[in-house]
């Protein structure tokens, strides 16, 4: 069945770790996750533990079918390493904001209700998710102050002062079947 969770722009997930540059305030790189993937509006999707190393190298991206009751709104995920003592540190992340699915040259609402796949690029990387271990991904809607919060409202950026909630449903159904695409490379 689908999962659901509400996005509030008033509460976003604070920026824990990623792709950041050195701005004083928010430390770079790799961090656990615990505290964030614990909120109300964080989904986690977790594997079986590992019995074998397993190699990803390449570009990551998320095909994610989702639908809000918004006009616009943004879909956050995070590739993420949950080691045996269950601590989880972030490895790649990546963001779309829903009028831009199409690309920034073709700007165009959802309509809300409606179910649209999203492809969140989430970079490149290269890691070895050891055995015992558990490969994570975790989809929000925010991650402040690294990305500015959309309002929900459609409006440029800049122009609101606060946000609407939004309700964003992560479909996994036969038609709608959400997957990333992990360049897995092969053992030798």
């Amino acid at each position: 069945s689908a999962d659901v969770y509400v996005y509030d722009p008033r509460f976003p997930v604070p920026t824990t770790g990623g792709r950041l540059l050195d701005s004083g305030s928010l430390v770079p790189g790799p961090l656990e996750q615990s505290p964030v993937e614990k909120r109300y509006d964080v989904l986690c999707y977790t594997t079986p533990e590992l019995k074998q190393d397993i190699e990803v190298t390449g570009p990551l991206q998320l095909h994610l079918f989702a639908s809000t009751n918004a006009k616009d709104t943004d879909f956050v995920a995070k590739l993420v390493d949950v080691y045996p003592d269950g601590t989880s540190y972030n490895v790649a992340e990546g963001c779309i904001r829903a009028r831009f699915r199409k690309g920034i040259l073709h700007p165009e609402f959802v309509n809300p209700g409606q179910v649209y796949e999203f492809t969140i690029d989430l970079a490149h990387t290269s890691i070895v998710f050891k055995p015992g271990h558990r490969i994570r991904i975790d989809v929000t809607s925010s991650n402040f102050p690294r990305l500015d919060r959309n309002m929900n409202t459609g409006n440029a950026f800049g122009v609101d002062k606060t946000g609407v909630p939004a309700t964003q449903t992560i479909y996994h159904e036969p038609d709608y079947a959400s997957y990333i695409d992990l360049p897995v490379i092969p053992q030798k």
